[in-house]
């Protein structure tokens, strides 16, 4: 099964495709980590890249669709993948259609609010990466496993959180479109807590847990 997932920050899209993809027995294709792979390989499309980033340039689409499509053609994805960060754009999923076929797109779906409460409320252990949300601290402000302060990491700040969903809805948004005229999205609410997300992603799929 090839399965796309969307979800905007914070809505627990990691977790649920680690867990799927445990489930199903299938790798988990973040763009993100191809692309380090395939740079720390010294393969030619991860040279490419590497020139850009070295540029401080962004990697151009035709390289990262080169990249994912390096990928795909490995033998552990004979059996499924799920893409994680990519396609991020329509001329990305089209180009996506030449050489794969889609089986899924999961959309998790959490309301904003809920993600500004999710995000604003973790603190972090510098220390030992440790983290927690505030509502489970009773007013604590240090690491339960090391004894060390704990901080809010400004990517979880509410002002720049409402920033991260307002670009992530303005680039998803025409995406979710084309999957949804193709009759491949699927929206799962994504607030049920990690076991009853992950038992409504599994049913979606048609897939026993």
């Amino acid at each position: 099964m090839n399965i796309i997932f969307l979800g905007p920050p914070g809505a627990g899209k990691g977790t649920q495709a680690q867990m799927i993809c445990d489930a199903l027995q299938i790798p988990q294709i973040s763009t993100g980590d191809i692309l380090r792979r395939a740079m720390k390989d010294g393969t030619e499309t991860g040279l490419k890249a590497k020139s850009y980033i070295d540029a401080g340039k962004l990697v151009p689409d035709e390289v990262i669709i080169d990249i994912v499509k390096e990928r795909l053609a490995m033998d552990d994805c004979k059996g499924g993948y799920i893409l994680d960060g990519f396609p991020r754009t329509v001329p990305q999923a089209e180009a996506l259609e030449t050489f794969a076929s889609i089986d899924s797109v999961i959309e998790l779906d959490v309301a904003d609010q809920v993600l500004v409460d999710r995000l604003s409320g973790r603190r972090v252990c510098l220390k030992c990466g440790a983290t927690y949300h505030v509502s489970m601290l009773n007013g604590k402000t240090t690491c339960d496993k090391c004894g060390e302060e704990l901080i809010q990491r400004n990517d979880d700040k509410a002002e720049t959180v409402l920033n991260r969903l307002k670009v992530y809805h303005e680039q998803t948004a025409p995406l979710t479109g084309f999957y949804e005229k193709k009759g491949l999205l699927h929206k799962v609410a994504g607030d049920q807590g990690i076991e009853g997300t992950f038992q409504a992603i599994m049913k979606t799929l048609g897939a026993k847990a």
